[in-house]
């Protein structure tokens, strides 16, 4: 018997977490459920290592899947005006590949999302005050281990 009470709505970094679950089991229909059906996607990194758009895509099939397990995952803003907010989740596989993922949600499904392979990132938030001098971070890649090779950084401006 139902109480009358609602349960919470998810976070939109329990969505995104969800996402990974559903992703890690193979559940196809629990991770079409938190995408939009135009889902806008953009990729940065070497050409080989698109392994998101082969898991959403169902091209990883029949082969071994690429397994995403985030070390951190953060909501990184607030609700826009537009009702969007952005959650990144980072991690590494083995010792070469350093991943960021920036999901952008609205009512709690995936619209966009931004792939970033061995790149470490920063995110910032647009449209503060003119009398700032300084516009701080928001979220910052955090590698685990320093690198002996270089990796580009990139700004995500939200």
């Amino acid at each position: 018997m139902g109480t009358g009470l609602h349960a919470p709505s998810k976070s939109n970094r329990a969505v995104v977490e969800s996402l990974y679950v559903s992703l890690a089991r193979g559940d196809a229909a629990a991770v079409t459920s938190l995408l939009a059906a135009d889902l806008d996607w953009w990729f940065h990194g070497p050409r080989r290592c698109q392994h998101m758009r082969r898991l959403l895509t169902g091209e990883a099939k029949g082969g071994v899947a690429f397994r995403f397990a985030p070390a951190r995952v953060a909501e990184v803003s607030n609700a826009t005006e537009g009702g969007d907010q952005w959650v990144v989740a980072e991690g590494w596989a083995g010792q070469h590949d350093y991943w960021v993922h920036a999901w952008c949600l609205r009512s709690r499904i995936i619209t966009s999302f931004r792939e970033y392979f061995n790149t470490s990132v920063t995110v910032r938030k647009l449209g503060r005050p003119a009398k700032e001098d300084v516009v701080w971070a928001i979220w910052e890649s955090q590698l685990p281990r320093p690198r002996c090779r270089s990796m580009p950084g990139l700004v995500l401006a939200i």
